[in-house]
């Protein structure tokens, strides 16, 4: 297992590996890094390191996730699916019944406790204090020409619940206003507009403290749909195998990462009237509209000594978070079974934008099976806003797109096997009629049984005997075919 201790560590780590790119031209962060990088994640191509920022004194990396490859090492493993193994395993351990029971629950135990934070005195990411508030110092990206200004695209926005100092962090977009001000885009179903909630119920200003870069494994916690109660920054120490070294913050009760680039230290006041924010061009392809969201005074910036700017751009896919994306489809999926043993496998398809569409595989044991996991996910935690399961037979490959739509077109009656549902949606989801709630789609696309009204016998999927695969697999070498894999 790899343990990063910084960002640029990884950077250098992916440039040993040939999968960074460093350009030493100088460009410009508003538009041109972006159509830069959109043509680059498009096609699956390098991490790309920008030297020299115009207007910035400091670097800029930007598709550092954007590979399975690198997305499985920003992890810390050479291949995703080590952690949901790692993960199950954990997950299904029964309660010890004697000491050798015990004794065998040791390693398991020791890699929940080697994940506990550790706060120390001193951090790299509070190196140097900025003598002057500057935000325009940073190389901020304008990513699409529509967009309302410079967005910070991956900030881990650090929060505290006032009632039970339960840490929540999360990736909230934040629009430069000024020098020393930004906006707040925390979603109204996401922890920190809870956080915020709570506090203008208390009539109390709100602090919040902001960590870019680091440790690659501690941004991709912050996108992960943890539940409430499962701390970021454990999970964060449990994937990486070792615990994230937190200090205090200079201002505020908070803690943020040691390892982070930048830090943004300041509050949010409540009593503030909100200011507009956007428009910005989304990961849903279409640009999210103004709306009005808290503004964010930063009153304290520190980093490291020699500083990466981490950023991303997103648009109509896939793009970057394709991989992040990834990474939490397999690595929920665990914790999914856990609750429902019957899914065999879990797609969350990029071009779907994650949550717009979910493809499930399960073990159907009883008529209406497929319509019980619908409604069960529709009332699990952030699979709320998918707009649509689609459910297919345990034998069927849910990443393989051809598969999926032949077996969903011939499968369905439409009648019959759609079910439609209203519930909350996703913040920016633009379809629905009234913001925050809209209809949602299910698809029962398994084979049917006569007690879910097919009375004619289903008939066999079309396949060559084994015995004949494996002479003719015998035979291939020798008959001078080559194929390209599909």
């Amino acid at each position: 297992m790899m343990k990063w201790t910084s960002l640029r560590q990884f950077v250098d780590f992916l440039a040993s590996k040939g999968e960074l790119v460093t350009i030493r031209e100088e460009v410009d962060p508003e538009l041109e890094i972006a159509e830069i990088a959109d043509r680059v994640m498009k096609a699956e191509g390098p991490a790309l390191l920008f030297e020299k920022v115009k207007g910035s004194p400091f670097p800029l990396a930007i598709n550092l996730y954007g590979s399975r490859r690198r997305m499985s090492w920003a992890l810390g493993v050479e291949d995703l699916e080590e952690i949901p193994r790692r993960l199950k395993e954990l997950l299904t351990t029964q309660p010890p019944e004697g000491f050798w029971d015990k004794l065998k629950m040791v390693p398991k135990l020791a890699q929940v406790a080697r994940a506990t934070p550790k706060t120390v005195a001193k951090a790299p990411s509070q190196e140097i204090v900025w003598d002057k508030i500057d935000l325009n110092r940073l190389p901020i990206l304008k990513c699409w020409p529509e967009d309302g200004g410079r967005f910070i695209t991956l900030p881990m926005v650090i929060t505290q619940d006032p009632d039970t100092g339960r840490r929540n962090v999360g990736l909230y977009r934040m629009q430069v206003l000024d020098h020393e001000t930004t906006a707040m885009h925390w979603q109204i179903h996401k922890v920190g507009a809870r956080h915020f909630q709570r506090y203008k119920e208390l009539k109390r200003k709100m602090p919040v403290a902001v960590a870019i870069g680091g440790d690659p494994v501690l941004t991709y916690c912050a996108t992960a749909p943890l539940p409430d109660q499962v701390d970021e920054i454990l999970f964060a120490g449990y994937l990486r195998g070792g615990p994230v070294e937190m200090v205090d913050c200079h201002d505020s009760e908070l803690q943020v990462p040691a390892s982070a680039d930048f830090i943004l230290e300041g509050y949010i006041d409540p009593e503030e009237e909100l200011v507009d924010e956007g428009p910005f061009g989304d990961h849903t392809g279409y640009y999210t509209p103004i709306e009005q969201f808290p503004r964010f005074h930063v009153k304290q910036i520190t980093q490291r000594r020699d500083p990466i700017y981490l950023t991303t751009i997103v648009g109509i896919p896939p793009m970057e978070d394709k991989f992040l994306g990834l990474a939490t489809e397999r690595l929920f999926l665990p914790m999914i079974q856990m609750t429902f043993p019957e899914i065999v496998d879990m797609h969350l398809p990029a071009e779907a934008c994650f949550h717009n569409l979910c493809i499930l595989s399960i073990k159907k044991a009883y008529p209406g099976h497929a319509q019980k996991i619908m409604h069960a996910l529709w009332g699990m935690g952030q699979m709320m806003f998918c707009k649509c399961f689609i459910v297919v037979d345990h034998d069927v490959d849910v990443h393989h797109f051809a598969e999926i739509v032949w077996r969903v077109s011939n499968n369905i009656d439409a009648k019959r096997d759609l079910t439609v549902v209203e519930g909350p949606v996703d913040h920016l989801d633009h379809a629905a009629p009234r913001q925050f709630v809209g209809a949602k789609l299910g698809i029962d696309a398994t084979r049917k049984w006569k007690e879910e009204g097919y009375t004619r016998e289903w008939p066999k999927d079309i396949l060559m005997s084994e015995s004949v695969q494996k002479k003719v697999d015998a035979l291939w070498p020798k008959l001078g075919i080559s194929l390209k894999k599909p």
